[in-house]
């Protein structure tokens, strides 16, 4: 079994993208909807994270006494 030693990386350097300008929108659209269901459920996560904060809150508001002046 012959051991070869490791190829060095070659870098490459992007000169020009062409894209035409409909198929870029297409690209932003797709992207756009993509987005949707990962905004809502980040949206569930924080009210439910919020919830669970604003309890916590509560539960310790009522053991801490007032202070009267």
């Amino acid at each position: 079994m012959s051991v070869q030693p490791p190829v060095a990386p070659h870098r490459v350097a992007i000169a020009d993208i062409d894209i035409p300008f409909w198929r870029m929108v297409a690209i932003i659209l797709k992207w756009s909807f993509a987005s949707i269901p990962a905004i809502i459920i980040f949206s569930i996560i924080v009210v439910i994270i919020s919830a669970l904060g604003a309890v916590l809150v509560g539960l310790l508001g009522g053991s801490i006494p007032s202070l009267k002046m």
